[in-house]
């Protein structure tokens, strides 16, 4: 398996989801309370963004835009992230 195999696999399967889950949570937060705070609201915004950057990096996967560098660097980076939560 490639990294680039590895990437897609740990953004589709790990990363995206996680993202999601905790945009459902902080969705029904909001709604529980009715309204959003600041804080709330720079949550979602950023966890909406990091979700859109994640769906574009598939894209990229998928039409082989991404050099090896890049792939090697993310997946790095994504492996990091995801190990500091756990």
């Amino acid at each position: 398996m490639t990294n680039a195999d590895k990437l897609k696999n740990l953004l589709e399967l790990e990363i995206i989801p996680d993202l999601e889950a905790a945009i459902d949570e902080l969705f029904s937060a909001i709604d529980k309370n009715k309204n959003a705070s600041r804080e709330q609201k720079e949550d979602l915004e950023e966890m909406r963004q990091m979700r859109t950057e994640c769906f574009a990096i598939v894209e990229e996967l998928g039409r082989n835009e991404l050099d090896e560098e890049e792939v090697d660097e993310l997946l790095a980076e994504l492996v990091d992230i995801k190990t500091k939560e756990e």
